[in-house]
């Protein structure tokens, strides 16, 4: 079933209260500042966050930066920013490298247990801005709190050669979809990278929802290639994945394949 959707909300099925894990490539950054951007607009409460490290100037997009090893009042000062109505950026330390450090799962897991909290939205692996990735040993890191985990990649990648410029840890790549270097990235191998219990979904936990989301569709010629990685996705997946969006966050438009498993979600 197709449907679609001009809010990330309606589009992700979010519920009232949501803890979200971002992994992939393809606009993750761009998909968390732009859903909470969204969030803050119907009036609710969310932070926003990484489990990795995150460009200093990115956390800037948020309206107040906050930093837990600096800044000891920092629980008390989210709320103060929640009664004028805007969020934060949650981060431990700011590198010498120009990135900020992201929290711990486990103090993640702690916010969320914060009923003032509505939304803790949270990139859990970095792809240096490649459409497509796979996760090495230690990635994703994802909080066992996280209720949604959503697994990006940008669909420009589809049909193209697999080469150091789309793809992050190519060799990663090429062993989870079984494309070497050099050939082409199509629907049935890129699958392999949202079902393969070593691929994106990877540490998700257990009661999690599972979504796809392919990003970046204004810049795909041919979409039938899109739709027919979605079907495969839920097909494959048998009721793991919960629904696939084909869109483009930068366009704000959505449509949604939805899978067996599902989530009443909530319209704002």
């Amino acid at each position: 079933m197709e449907k679609s959707h001009r809010t990330l909300v309606q589009a992700l099925g979010l519920g009232p209260r949501e803890h979200v894990a971002l992994v992939g490539g393809g606009g993750k950054t761009t998909l968390l500042f732009t859903l909470a951007e969204e969030l803050k607009q119907a009036g609710r409460h969310l932070v926003t966050s990484c489990t990795t490290k995150l460009w200093h100037r990115e956390a800037c997009t948020a309206p107040t930066v906050l930093f837990t090893e600096k800044d000891p009042a920092w629980r008390a000062k989210i709320k103060e920013v929640f009664k004028t109505g805007g969020y934060v950026f949650l981060a431990r330390d700011l590198l010498q490298t120009g990135k900020v450090m992201g929290i711990s799962p486990s103090l993640a897991d702690g916010l969320f247990q914060d009923t003032a909290i509505d939304y803790l939205i949270l990139e859990a692996d970095g792809a240096a801005g490649h459409p497509v990735k796979a996760p090495s040993e230690h990635e994703p890191v994802i909080p066992g709190s996280a209720t949604k985990v959503i697994a990006m990649l940008g669909v420009e990648a589809l049909g193209r050669r697999l080469e150091p410029s789309m793809a992050f840890r190519i060799d990663l790549v090429s062993k989870l979809t079984g494309v070497p270097p050099g050939e082409r990235l199509v629907p049935p191998a890129v699958v392999r990278l949202f079902l393969n219990h070593e691929g994106l979904f990877k540490g998700s936990p257990d009661g999690a929802h599972r979504i796809v989301f392919l990003n970046k569709l204004d810049l795909l010629k041919e979409r039938g290639i899109a739709k027919e990685l979605a079907s495969v996705i839920l097909e494959k997946g048998q009721g793991k994945i919960e629904r696939v969006v084909m869109g483009s966050v930068e366009g704000g438009e959505y449509e949604v394949l939805r899978g067996r498993s599902e989530n009443n979600g909530i319209d704002l």
